[in-house]
């Protein structure tokens, strides 16, 4: 029989699914895997997709349950923010999610309510990610590829378990570990301020993640609780297989955990000492310019607080403020966003005010 080679890639690609105490699963073997539907490159602890599995197929059919109810309630008839109101559940809870991605989380930073609307209506955000020019900003992540690349890193920020995939880490010319983000660009010129704001986020995440991983601050029990994993599920013999040939014995996802928690720790693995976010015209793939963030602790803390509120359900989505109004022209859902239309109605009411002093 062919003994099939795992890389070390391959064995951080396990499916987590495969291990979720919300079903029952069969022992991991040969030929177990499959793809399904398209994630984005941050929807896991590793990026890539996921095997078809029942529990997530009754996890959407509870949803859509769910949903099907509130509109045949009468009492929640009317706009979204009433439907909304009438489901208990924390917005966690009501799309459905275990962990958030970074890319969730700095999206909220461009526009929150954007975000809601995305995960309400996820065919239309499909829509968009199959635009050209967003599929090439896909292909040039690609195709770059000398460094140590798509790090999946995680935790828990905020009493949320929070996942992202690390574009590129690697050594500067002064020995310094290197956190480099790429982004491109549909013109050759730098993005707002405001697009600014939500980059810094995503790769001071980054480096708050890797750096609790690295200083084992993240356990074991944080990561099966809120990923509803069972560490007694036994491993397939290739995984067996591969381990013994690098030298560990694992027979459990429990045992394979465990094994993660002590190479991050106990292995020597600087902080990350500076991030640098690469902007690149999509067109030729030429650099635009490279700019280099600062870590601002308090700040990205105090952003993250805020951000989290709203999945815990302490408070409801924001859309922006009149002043980053401009935002709107890009988005998929200014002709539905009530955030847009109340705003608007405040406006005119307070323009209709000054008129009659």
């Amino acid at each position: 029989m062919m003994q099939w080679e795992l890389s070390d890639a391959e064995l951080l690609a396990l499916d987590l699914d495969l291990f979720s105490t919300d079903c029952e699963r069969p022992e991991l073997c040969e030929g177990d895997g499959g793809h399904t539907s398209s994630r984005s490159t941050e929807s896991c602890c590793t990026g890539h997709g996921t095997a078809e599995v029942t529990c997530s197929a009754n996890e959407q059919s509870s949803n859509q349950q769910n949903v099907s109810e509130q509109e045949s309630d009468p009492l929640c008839e009317g706009s979204s923010a009433k439907r909304r109101k009438c489901d208990g559940r924390i917005p966690l809870e009501r799309f459905g999610r275990k962990h958030l991605s970074v890319t969730d989380l700095s999206r909220q930073a461009w526009c929150e309510q954007q975000v809601v609307y995305g995960m309400e209506l996820p065919h239309i955000q499909q829509l968009r990610d199959e635009v050209p020019v967003v599929k090439a900003g896909s292909c040039l992540h690609l195709a770059r590829g000398e460094r140590v690349r798509e790090l999946p890193v995680f935790g828990e920020l905020e009493g949320i378990f929070v996942v992202g995939v690390v574009d590129e880490l690697c050594y500067n010319s002064k020995g310094e570990l290197e956190l480099r983000e790429l982004k491109t660009r549909g013109q050759r010129t730098y993005p707002s301020a405001a697009q600014k704001k939500s980059h810094h986020l995503q790769v001071s995440i980054y480096k708050l993640l890797f750096e609790a991983m690295i200083k084992g601050q993240l356990n074991k029990d944080t990561i099966t609780h809120h990923l509803h994993l069972r560490t007694d599920q036994p491993l397939g013999s290739e995984i067996r297989v591969h381990a013994q040939k690098v030298g560990f014995t694992i027979n459990t996802f429990g045992d394979l955990l465990d094994l993660m928690l002590l190479n991050l720790t106990y292995t020597e693995i600087p902080s990350i000492d500076t991030m640098k976010i690469e902007y690149c015209y999509q067109a030729d793939a030429s650099v635009i310019g490279t700019e280099e963030v600062s870590f601002e602790e308090e700040w990205v803390k105090s952003e993250l607080k805020h951000y989290s509120s709203f999945w815990k359900g302490q408070r409801e989505a924001k859309g922006v403020d009149i002043e980053e109004a401009w935002k709107c022209r890009s988005c998929d859902f200014a002709d539905i966003c009530e955030w847009r239309r109340s705003k608007a109605e405040e406006a005119t009411q307070k323009n209709r005010a000054n008129q009659c002093k």
